[in-house]
């Protein structure tokens, strides 16, 4: 857990966030409220966030990895330089040269050249050289001291990166997320907290509250480089200590998994009282719809022979009329004969 308290860091002014017109909506969780047209930054969140960051220095810290420190802004960069140089980490505070992660061999060569410089003046080539050439190698060794003096024990992309105030360094941000390394950094009320894995809610505007903050850092960084030598001393009670946080640690796991056991008990027998009521319905429900299946078979097996019978009734009468149909023919032969009665008539009146 932090050291810091609530009242230390109100005192520093951690609190104070920018105006409410330029807030970014992604810090709505870590804001407390508004207060004369600023945004009050949650302290509590803040402490909260603090430690994680601070925990997760640390280890990196006693892995024996590095972490780049980036602040080129006026209020931070004296005040970084002074802090990290105890700590002996690379920092960047004058300014950030575009590609100094992504193109790293590029930055590396750079360093060199400055190695080369001042090997020539342990050698003794410096005194061969003539005034002018002299005069350039000295101008080039400081250019490239301001803006990599500082990284050059980083032999290697560091193992994270902190940053503050990612407005200003938004380049180092994005090289950093690019190459997928951790990042850290103090987050005000005008920046997007989304894009860093571990954003720490604060004032990065104030000198007091950058420096109370990296007072923090620093602290957790220096436990974790003392916890590495005293592992590189002393290995064997390193490893002492080591199995005796994993026999503590087995044995609250077991205690919660036992815990989580009766628990576990408890709901399977809950759940078997509600599988077998909900069991208990449903064959209730099965037979009321057995019941009520039968019933209607039943009536619908009754139906088909009252429809026979009535099937039956005209297939009788069908042959009847057919009869009476077949019994016209006969009266067109009658009607045939007709002819032969006329032409006996005719006979008549001519005899007469």
């Amino acid at each position: 857990m932090s050291k810091l308290s609530f009242n230390q860091l109100l005192d520093a002014g951690v609190h104070f966030g920018h105006l409410k017109r330029k807030w970014n909506p992604s810090m709505a969780p870590y804001i407390f409220e508004e207060k004369k047209g600023i945004h009050i930054i949650d302290l509590n969140k803040t402490i909260v966030h603090l430690d994680q960051a601070c925990a997760a220095m640390k280890q990196i810290a006693k892995s024996g990895k590095k972490v780049l420190f980036v602040a080129t802004k006026k209020q931070a960069k004296d005040i970084v330089a002074e802090k990290i140089m105890n700590v002996n980490m690379p920092f960047v505070t004058e300014r950030w040269s575009g590609g100094m992660l992504t193109n790293f061999q590029t930055t590396r060569k750079s360093i060199r050249k400055m190695a080369t410089i001042d090997k020539m003046k342990s050698d003794g080539t410096w005194d061969t050289l003539n005034k002018r050439e002299k005069l350039f190698k000295t101008r080039q060794r400081e250019k490239l001291e301001k803006t990599f003096g500082s990284i050059s024990d980083m032999t290697r992309q560091p193992a994270a990166i902190f940053i503050v105030d990612i407005l200003k360094e938004n380049i180092a941000l994005a090289e950093a997320r690019r190459l997928n390394i951790p990042t850290f950094a103090m987050v005000d009320t005008n920046s997007n907290p989304k894009l860093v894995d571990f954003p720490i809610p604060s004032n990065d505007d104030a000198s007091k509250s950058i420096s109370i903050i990296m007072d923090e850092i620093c602290k957790a960084i220096q436990e974790g480089l003392e916890e590495r030598k005293a592992m590189k001393e002393k290995p064997e009670k390193a490893k002492q200590e080591e199995a005796t946080d994993t026999i503590t640690e087995e044995v609250t796991k077991e205690k919660v998994e036992k815990e989580e056991g009766k628990e576990e008990a408890a709901e399977v027998k809950e759940e078997v009282v509600e599988v077998k009521e909900e069991v208990a319905s449903e064959v209730e429900a099965t037979k009321a719809e057995e019941t009520t299946e039968s019933k209607e078979e039943e009536g619908k097996t009754k139906k088909p022979a009252a429809k026979k019978t009535a099937a039956k009734k005209p297939a009788a009468k069908k042959p009847a009329a057919k009869k009476t149909a077949a019994k016209k023919p006969a009266a067109k032969k009658t009607a045939a004969k007709k002819p032969a009665a006329k032409k006996e008539v005719a006979a008549e009146t001519d005899e007469k």
